[in-house]
């Protein structure tokens, strides 16, 4: 049996990491900090005799006793909510957790894929955005500490695979959404499906031209899992290349929820990028990867999950996690 860490284990990629992995015949640790993970994404495998959970932050030392396969690192904030709240968390995780985690796996001698993500394009002056694009970040505006932070997750997984013959693969994650997430994580998708349960206007930032590219959780999974199996060490993007803008996206909600809410503008945010569309050329020749749910069947099925949760739960999504943060 195969022996998979998988960090960030509680949140939303993670979780479903975890149940893929499990399906494959796994034995899997699961790791996360619970800063903005939950554990009941990951409650229904506990009692499995092939899963277990350390509740543990991977910016600290790291140990796993006896043999160890693989390593696939996605402890990180990756809403724009979180990693405001916790910059200094958010650059320590993707800068001393991913150190920690590439020093395990070279103790190891196991396999590492990181999560990297296409935010280290910024706001691209290339578009489709390719993996020779080297991008457009500000390293000193508010969102820096989460673009760089995974600019310098690619840069030393690299190194560890140079200097360090490491085996290791890096998956650029393009938007991705599906059951797990948090309605108040401030991420597109589940900020529009929250207002509209709540029946609040939709927010749209700026005049809503900017575009993006959503992908079904199950598509991101498959390609994650792909790569991880694959020889292919350069960054790979996975995602899904059917653009459109944040507009038209509210307006699909709208009509999706049946509801007759309006669509509020309010200022862009610094930095957020006006373009986003994956170039997944390189996922379909080395992978034979791309998406093959479309998102209007997606939608639906994350619309069920979201309209499915108690009240309880709904008003638990909704809590302020600021004494979370202070941890």
């Amino acid at each position: 049996m195969k022996k998979t860490l998988i960090t960030g284990a509680a949140g939303f990629l993670g979780s479903h990491l975890c149940d893929r992995f499990i399906a494959e015949g796994h034995h899997v640790i699961a790791m996360d900090n619970l800063i903005t993970g939950d554990l009941k994404n990951i409650g229904h495998l506990m009692p499995l005799e092939n899963f277990e959970f350390y509740h543990h932050d991977v910016t600290k030392f790291v140990h796993v006793p006896g043999k160890l396969d693989y390593i696939l690192h996605f402890a990180s904030p990756a809403s724009p909510i979180d990693y405001l709240k916790i910059p200094i968390e958010t650059l320590k995780v993707g800068s001393l957790g991913t150190l920690n985690l590439l020093g395990l796996a070279k103790d190891h001698d196991a396999r590492i894929l990181v999560a990297s993500t296409s935010e280290v394009y910024g706001d691209p002056l290339v578009h489709p955005q390719n993996e020779e694009y080297y991008g457009n970040v500000s390293p000193i505006g508010p969102r820096g500490v989460y673009d760089e932070a995974k600019r310098f997750m690619e840069s030393i997984t690299m190194a560890y695979h140079r200097f360090h013959g490491l085996d290791t693969r890096i998956v650029r994650i393009f938007n991705t959404y599906g059951s797990r997430m948090r309605l108040n994580d401030g991420r597109v998708v589940p900020a529009f499906m929250g207002q509209a349960l709540r029946g609040e206007d939709l927010t749209v930032f700026g005049d809503g031209s900017q575009t993006r590219s959503f992908t079904y959780i199950d598509d991101q999974i498959e390609g994650i899992f792909r790569l991880l199996m694959s020889d292919y060490v350069e960054p790979i993007n996975i995602g899904n290349p059917d653009e459109t803008t944040i507009l038209e996206f509210a307006e699909e909600i709208i009509k999706l929820t049946g509801t007759d809410q309006k669509i509020v503008f309010k200022p862009l945010p610094k930095d957020d990028p006006l373009q986003r569309q994956p170039d997944i050329s390189r996922a379909r020749e080395v992978l034979e990867w791309e998406p093959k749910v479309h998102r209007s069947e997606g939608l639906k099925k994350v619309y069920q999950y979201f309209k499915s949760l108690s009240p309880e739960e709904l008003n638990r999504q909704h809590r302020d996690f600021s004494e979370l943060y202070k941890k």
